[in-house]
């Protein structure tokens, strides 16, 4: 992970384009702990503040402790303040930059994760792979492009979220990013959706949406 010039930051990246020179790149996806305690919440003034507060184990990601601020927090994932007890989920703002939510204590441990693939294995077990790079052996009834709510404190995941036809669903990509809608029509040759948005009906590509509760 190497470090970037701010104007060169990810547009969904809600930090300012002037300030200091450079800024540690998260890569594809996500965005550094770093960034999100100095510069999101501004709880911490500078990196090293950062990297006493993780050395602590005052810093939680989806409910464990880390070693490094360059740790990437993605999408749905929890980060939590221990001092002050608070947890804050990263999402999408309807402009489509990432925020942080804030939620229950007893949130911290749960994600929405999306399946991007799944493998039988031996002895007919299912291997589900996860768009955060996760991956779990499951009894469930999958399918790829479904979401699963995984419980961190169980290491499990405790249940299948079906894309199909009146599925709540979160856009994650492309222009309608960090939109909310429901499935009204499902293309499979395509690999497009109808989407019921705020009374407008609109068309995303399967691969850019990730279903909710």
């Amino acid at each position: 992970m190497t470090h970037i010039k701010r104007q060169n930051t990810r547009k969904n990246w809600p930090i300012p384009r002037k300030g200091g020179t450079f800024i540690i790149n998260s890569g594809n996806k996500g965005i550094p702990v770093l960034v999100l305690l100095r510069d999101m919440l501004k709880v911490a003034r500078t990196r090293k503040e950062v990297k006493r507060a993780i050395l602590e184990k005052n810093i939680l990601v989806c409910g464990k402790t880390i070693k490094d601020e360059r740790k990437n927090v993605e999408l749905f994932d929890t980060l939590s303040l221990v001092p002050s007890k608070e947890d804050y989920r990263l999402t999408l703002s309807k402009n489509g930059k990432y925020m942080l939510e804030k939620i229950k204590h007893n949130e911290r441990e749960a994600k929405i994760s999306k399946i991007i693939n799944k493998k039988t294995l031996k002895g007919k077990k299912i291997q589900i792979n996860l768009s955060d790079g996760r991956n779990y052996l499951t009894n469930l009834r999958c399918s790829t492009n479904d979401s699963v709510m995984i419980d961190f404190s169980k290491n499990k995941i405790e249940k299948c979220l079906p894309l199909e036809e009146k599925s709540n669903v979160f856009i994650i990509g492309g222009k309608h990013a960090g939109k909310i809608g429901i499935i009204q029509k499902i293309n499979e040759k395509l690999k497009i959706a109808e989407i019921l948005e705020n009374q407008q009906r609109i068309n995303v590509l399967i691969k850019q949406l990730m279903v909710i509760e």
